[in-house]
């Protein structure tokens, strides 16, 4: 890795970091660099994974004032995250890098209509939300929502955004917050899988790891003052490039 592909990747992590804070999409800009700067595919994503942790920590600290007062709702859901991201994180390992490298554009379709149509979810989400605190239903969309973390992770945040949107009457900050935490914890557990099973990039996981920690904490602070529109264009774009780039390495 050259000395600007260094600064590119850790520029990337800087934007993912805070762009998981605010809106939860941040692999599918990491995940672009890594792979152009010459990672194969599943080599970048275990990278990222697990050079995203920090990152995804920061930006639950950062939110730390909106989980209070959810300590039951935090203890109920976040077993279901751990063990949605360990058998997303053995799915990755487990099943032939040829599997992932036809899956993987598929996911980033999907994730990039989700981030899409995120502001008319939130809209629709407004006026639809349950007035219970979710039951079984939100329990096994959580872990659902952590397999998916756990083998490629772009827009997990959001799939966990519509998933407690449609089933818990809370603040849509609050769930935020929540977000946050079981998302990093997500990210987390597959990331301390990935150390001792799979092939890790560690300077790429350095280099995402000091940005990521940044972004989380901008993120936090003043993301939500950033113009969404942009975020989602700049997304869109970089996640139209690695299926590009994914095509094109099949």
């Amino acid at each position: 890795m050259t000395v600007w592909e260094a600064i590119a990747v850790v520029i990337a992590g800087v934007f993912a970091g805070g762009i998981n804070t605010v809106v939860g999409s941040g692999t599918l800009v990491t995940f672009p660099v890594l792979l152009a700067v010459g990672y194969p595919p599943v080599v970048a994503n275990v990278s990222n994974s697990l050079g995203l942790v920090p990152g995804s920590l920061s930006g639950a600290w950062g939110y730390r004032e909106e989980l209070k007062g959810q300590k039951s709702r935090v203890a109920r859901l976040l077993p279901a995250s751990i063990l949605g991201g360990i058998v997303g994180a053995i799915l990755l390992v487990t099943l032939p890098a040829k599997a992932f490298q036809a899956i993987v554009p598929v996911l980033i379709v999907i994730a990039l209509v989700l981030v899409v149509i995120q502001p008319w979810l939130n809209r629709k989400l407004a006026h639809r939300r349950g007035d219970g605190d979710g039951g079984v239903l939100l329990w096994v969309g959580v872990f659902a929502a952590g397999v998916y973390g756990g083998y490629f992770g772009a827009a997990q945040g959001v799939l966990v955004m519509g998933i407690m949107g449609v089933l818990v009457n809370e603040h849509l900050q609050r769930m935020n917050a929540l977000k946050n935490l079981l998302t990093a914890f997500v990210n987390l557990v597959a990331g301390v899988l990935f150390i001792f099973i799979a092939d890790v990039a560690w300077l790429a996981v350095l280099l995402l790891a000091v940005g990521s920690v940044v972004g989380g904490q901008i993120g936090a602070k003043v993301g939500r003052r950033l113009p969404p529109a942009v975020l989602r264009g700049v997304i869109v774009v970089v996640g139209v490039a690695a299926i590009v780039q994914l095509v094109m390495k099949s």
